[in-house]
């Protein structure tokens, strides 16, 4: 199995900086509720699979995460590594970059595929972004975690974080922290997922899919955990809303067509008009 050698990665000063850095502020100005701790392997190469509902919630998952003596190398877009020191924290702490719409994206697997292999973590956001699921539950996710489990066969740690959006809210009309009352950030891992019946068969769109909804359907049972109520039936899909909304406008855009156009001809008239055409 990849990993059992018993390789790990060590923290290096990067992170060290970064976590001097940010741990402090981190601590002061919320509370933590940090569970399952005890299914992060110790050693080996992993896999973990994280909802996202804040801008501030990768703070709050590599807190807990740095805190487990595994630290995570994320996939992040490409945009994060150029220049300043935000770039340099991301190239020194050894996160991958993300080429989006581009042929290279797929290189960000490969590096994840080689990380793990080397004994690290990789995280993924599945989603690939933040959740537009109105109640905050996870989305339907992309494939590409699922690839890598599959590639690697390595354990894939399932974890749901919440807490941080409401310090934080998406998509808010401004992107200020809402620090009082005093936020708890609770994130919580579940035991390793079984894969194991995915192993051998070919890694198709239809594999794919079934693993990814794996994944996903683990956090949620995370997230529900934590929230303390059960999650909807049906996971909110972004492709689907987008149909949707589509066919929501059609009907209006029509009606303000029509109602453009003027009114019809009476029926003279129209006749009327045929004859002159």
């Amino acid at each position: 199995m990849p990993g059992s050698d018993g390789k790990r990665r060590k923290v290096g000063f990067w992170y060290r900086l970064a976590a001097f850095l940010a741990k402090p502020p981190l601590i002061l100005l919320f509370k933590r509720d940090w569970r399952g701790m005890e299914h992060m392997p110790g050693e080996g190469g992993f896999i973990t699979v994280v909802n996202h509902n804040s801008y501030l919630d990768p703070l709050s998952y590599a807190h807990y995460q740095y805190n487990t003596g595994r630290v995570p190398r994320f996939l992040a877009k490409v945009g994060l590594f150029k220049g300043g020191f935000v770039g340099a924290v991301m190239r020194g702490t050894g996160q991958i970059p993300v080429y989006r719409e581009s042929t290279d994206a797929i290189g960000a697997f490969r590096a994840a595929v080689e990380a793990i292999e080397k004994g690290e973590c990789v995280a993924f956001y599945p989603e690939g972004t933040l959740t537009r699921d109105p109640q905050m539950w996870p989305m339907t996710g992309k494939t590409g975690a699922a690839r890598v489990a599959l590639l690697t066969r390595a354990p894939v740690i399932p974890v749901a974080q919440w807490g941080a959006n409401l310090a934080m809210p998406p998509y808010a009309k401004e992107k200020k922290l809402r620090l009082f009352p005093r936020k708890t950030l609770t994130v919580q891992a579940g035991p390793p997922l079984d894969l194991s019946a995915y192993y051998d068969q070919e890694p198709t769109a239809e594999v794919l899919r079934e693993v990814t909804d794996v994944m996903m359907d683990a956090v949620t049972e995370q997230l529900a955990a934590i929230r303390g109520e059960p999650a909807p039936a049906e996971r909110y899909d972004m492709r689907k809303a987008a149909v949707r909304r589509r066919q929501q406008r059609a009907p209006r855009e029509g009606a303000e067509h029509h109602e453009h156009a003027g009114p019809a001809p009476a029926p003279a008239e129209a006749a009327e008009g045929e004859k002159n055409a």
